[in-house]
């Protein structure tokens, strides 16, 4: 297949590399478009007030993969990718494998998440890969995991264009429990500001906070309540696949409000 990869961690960050080079390795032909440093929550920002740069990078990928190192945001790489870089659609894009979780509503703010959705935008199914830890620095079992389910996809391609939320455990391959097909949970945090004072006596903040990770999604119209919660199947080892749309209308608002009637 043709991947178009990218990330928010930078393009020297461990994580892409594990990915482009694996995937190349299993016969892929593969591009990697990615922010020159990391962009890590920058959602879904494009570039409108300044040019866009993108330089050719060599010798950090397998020699078979064409690089671009951007100075743009993650949603910024893909849409150049795509419109200016590429001399033909890919098959499918890619993004990650970031250094951490993105579950919840976490991913409004992922530039992971956000440079899959651009591809998905454009018409190409699209999948965000994260490793859901900060510390631990073993890509390749998600790599791995990557192989396979790009393969699965060649194979079997996803019936509508979606986008495939997939965070792995850091664990070793034998030791994931599995995979799960789940719905997006809700993290949220407490004391998110930590307020500190600089040497010249003027205050700061610094954002922080405690995860609370249990907190129950609203309840959907449309989706049955034994589908698993991402934030909830990552703790047993499993793998979460969560499907994502760009369109975030929610139906259950329009039937609430259907009996509306608001005079001007």
């Amino acid at each position: 297949m043709k991947l178009l990869i990218s990330n928010d961690d930078g393009i020297l960050a461990p994580g892409i590399r594990t990915l482009a080079n694996t995937l190349a390795k299993a016969g892929h032909q593969v591009t990697v478009v990615a922010p020159d440093r990391e962009r890590s929550a920058t959602g879904h920002g494009l570039t409108l007030h300044q040019p866009i740069r993108a330089e050719i990078i060599e010798s950090v990928f397998d020699e078979s993969i064409r690089a671009w190192a951007c100075d743009g945001t993650p949603s910024d790489c893909v849409k150049l990718a795509l419109w200016a870089l590429l001399d033909s659609p890919p098959d499918l894009v890619l993004s990650g494998i970031n250094q951490g979780a993105n579950v919840g509503t976490e991913i409004l703010y992922s530039g992971t998440v956000s440079a899959a959705m651009e591809g998905l935008i454009e018409g190409i199914p699209s999948i965000a890969l994260s490793l859901t830890s900060h510390t631990h620095t073993d890509f390749q079992p998600a790599a791995n995991f990557a192989k396979v389910l790009v393969t699965q996809l060649a194979q079997t391609p996803i019936p509508n264009l979606m986008l495939l939320n997939v965070n792995v455990p850091p664990v070793s391959y034998p030791e994931l429990a599995g995979v799960k097909i789940t719905r997006q949970g809700v993290r949220r945090y407490i004391d998110v500001f930590d307020r500190r004072t600089d040497p010249r006596g003027k205050t700061y903040y610094w954002l922080t906070g405690e995860v609370l990770e249990d907190v129950e999604p609203p309840a959907s119209l449309n989706l049955p309540p034994d589908v698993p919660i991402d934030v909830h199947v990552i703790r047993d080892n499993y793998i979460s696949i969560t499907p994502l749309q760009y369109n975030l209308t929610y139906t259950g608002g329009i039937h609430d409000l259907s009996d509306w009637r608001i005079d001007l």
